[in-house]
């Protein structure tokens, strides 16, 4: 809180008198951001009904509010846990809620595309792929949110549609995956005891 009246100038008794603690300051920027995101992916995802389109409008509603308040993603991602006496309830339900729309749009698309994934897995990887980019991400190279909307949506929609597919047809035709035979009869090395 020091840290923080010092950077906004504010005195350490005024932050005091609005937010009665740090935990209280990190819960009320962890609701706006969360219902913020929410909010406005609920109003895009009104536009379209096409499965991919709709989880293409989601990656780029998350990327839009990640790479304009990069500074507090990485607060909140490293803050994830941090809310305890209830306070983390409150927001762990919205959070769910986004994912569960996540797991909606997968699911939609498995059903028009006959696709078969795990639309859990598949939310999961999504999210690793778009939480982090705060450690990588550079406006010169990467571009902005849509164009790493479109690159980044090419890769994960690519990934979900062919590789079950392929997994699939060969089970079919009674191939196995690459590795499979080098691993038959393999064995796995020693373990040196290191203890004296």
């Amino acid at each position: 809180m020091r840290d923080l009246s010092r950077a906004s100038g504010m005195s350490l008794a005024g932050l005091y008198h609005y937010f009665e603690s740090k935990e209280r300051l990190l819960y009320l920027i962890q609701k706006h951001t969360f219902t913020t995101i929410l909010e406005k992916l609920k109003a895009r995802l009104t536009g379209t009904s096409e499965p991919e389109q709709r989880i293409r409008v989601f990656i780029l509603n998350h990327l839009e509010y990640f790479l304009v308040n990069q500074q507090g993603m990485k607060v909140l991602s490293h803050e994830d846990e941090a809310l305890k006496n209830g306070l983390g309830s409150e927001v762990a339900a919205i959070k769910r809620e986004y994912y569960r729309i996540c797991l909606g749009l997968m699911d939609a698309l498995k059903r028009e595309r006959g696709l078969d994934f795990d639309a859990r897995t598949a939310v999961m990887s999504l999210f690793g792929m778009i939480n982090w980019i705060y450690t990588w991400y550079n406006p010169r190279v990467d571009g902005g949110a849509e164009e790493l909307a479109q690159r980044m949506g090419d890769i994960f929609l690519s990934g979900i549609a062919t590789g079950r597919a392929d997994v699939r047809e060969k089970k079919r035709v009674g191939l196995k995956s690459p590795g499979a035979n080098r691993l038959k009869g393999a064995r796995m090395p020693a373990r040196r005891n290191n203890t004296k």
